[in-house]
Order: structure tokens, then C-alpha cells, then sequence
């Protein structure tokens, strides 16, 4: 089990976050802040549209749906683990992917944030983040992934993204400073890994998908927008 450090509960949001045109807001003193996932979301990803209609629309859908499940699950034994507590699944394949990312939960400790909701006032964005903690002794963002393969560094530029997303919230709430962002990062193939980034390397690249999704959002809802105006 790993230490928690207690932070002024106060300055987390009161927000459950909701769905809105099928996408994620989390309300903040009034205003609707998209989440960092749906930001992302809202990028161009010609591979995996290429793969949904190799596949066909069903089968992509159900491995979708699989990959959210398997995903739920392991992160709940993740939590489990860095609480102390008793594993709440027994289902073979969370389990396995657990027991490949147990030795880096291993490098995990006093712990600032766990599965908790965060936002940027300054960015316009929120989101749950996975965990805040010293990883190595660093105070950094870390997200636990699950994958159907091992992924190669180049396919996770949005996960860089989005846990520099979080590191700015973090700052911005807390004004701690956040020394590094990490992935650790399980896949069904048998392979466990952890990638270690420097948050400062993709600022830029978060801005541009903030600036795509609003402008993305506008043009998606431009008649209920014309509406409201006249």
C-alpha cells in the first residue's frame, strides 16, 4: 500500500461531469469544460477509421466496447492495489494485465491524487485523472493503459497529451509543479512497459487540439447555436 498525501479538498471541483451531444462536459462555477478525452477525441484518427471499416462497424464497436471493459477493470485492481485493498475481480484477463504492471505500481508513493476530477480555468478543459504520485521519487501524472499489443512510443502522442493536460490542471489548482508525465502501459501480448515524458514537450500540441475541438464543437452545433441567437 502506498502513502497519501492530503491535499485542501476545497479545490477540487464539485462535478460529476455529463453528456452533451455525446460528448463529456464537466460544469465548473457555472461554464461547461469539455474533458481532455473528448478534446482528443475530436482529432482526426484516419488509422482507426481505416480499421472500423476494414472491420465493419459491429465488430469495431464490440472491441471497442471489450477494450473499455478490460480497461475498467484493471484500473479498478490498480486502485485496489495502491489502497490496500482486497482485489474486487477475478475475471483471468485484468488480472493478468495487473500482474504486468505490477512491478512499476511498485514505484509508487505519496500519492497527491487518485481517480480524481480535475480542471484548467486558463486551458477551458477538465478531466478524471488515473493518479498523481512520486514515481521514482517525481512528483509526476500517471495514467494506466491497456492495449491489444505492445505500442510503439509514436502511437501514444495523445496519451502524452493528455497527461500534460492534467499536469497543467494539477499546477494551476494546487501550484505544485508537476517533473515529469508518465504512461505505464499493459498489453494482452504479454508486454509491460512505462514511458516517461516531459509534460513541456507537448503544451504546444495541447493547445492546437483544444483550438481544433472548439472549433470542432462550434461547427458541429452551428444550428442550434443560429438558433439561440435569433
Amino acid at each position: 500500500m502506498a502513502n497519501f498525501v492530503k491535499l485542501d479538498e476545497n479545490k477540487f471541483p464539485k462535478t460529476k461531469g455529463k453528456r452533451i451531444d455525446g460528448m463529456r462536459f464537466y460544469e465548473v462555477d457555472g461554464k461547461a469544460y469539455p474533458s481532455i478525452t473528448t478534446v482528443l477525441g475530436s482529432l482526426p484518427k484516419p488509422g482507426l477509421d481505416q480499421w472500423r471499416k476494414n472491420v465493419g462497424e459491429e465488430a469495431a464497436k464490440w472491441e471497442m466496447n471489450r477494450a473499455a471493459r478490460r480497461g475498467k477493470a484493471t484500473h479498478t485492481l490498480v486502485e485496489n492495489y495502491l489502497k490496500g485493498e482486497t482485489p474486487s475481480t477475478r475475471d483471468v484477463l485484468p488480472l493478468g494485465l495487473f500482474a504486468l504492471l505490477k512491478p512499476y505500481l511498485a514505484q509508487i508513493d505519496n500519492i497527491h491524487c487518485l481517480e480524481q476530477i480535475l480542471y484548467s480555468k486558463k486551458l477551458t478543459i477538465a478531466g478524471q485523472v488515473d493518479c498523481i504520485a512520486e514515481y521514482n521519487g517525481k512528483l509526476s501524472v500517471i495514467d494506466f493503459k491497456t492495449a491489444n499489443k505492445e505500442r510503439n512510443d509514436e502511437w501514444n502522442k495523445n496519451y502524452y497529451i493528455q497527461t500534460a493536460a492534467y499536469a497543467i490542471m494539477y499546477e494551476e489548482l494546487f501550484g505544485t509543479p508537476i517533473e515529469q508525465i508518465v504512461i505505464i502501459m499493459a498489453s494482452e501480448d504479454g508486454a509491460g512497459r512505462v514511458f516517461v515524458k516531459n509534460k513541456a514537450d507537448y503544451l504546444s500540441h495541447l493547445e492546437e487540439a483544444i483550438k481544433h475541438f472548439y472549433k470542432y464543437y462550434q461547427e458541429k452545433n452551428k444550428d442550434k447555436i443560429q438558433t439561440n441567437n435569433n
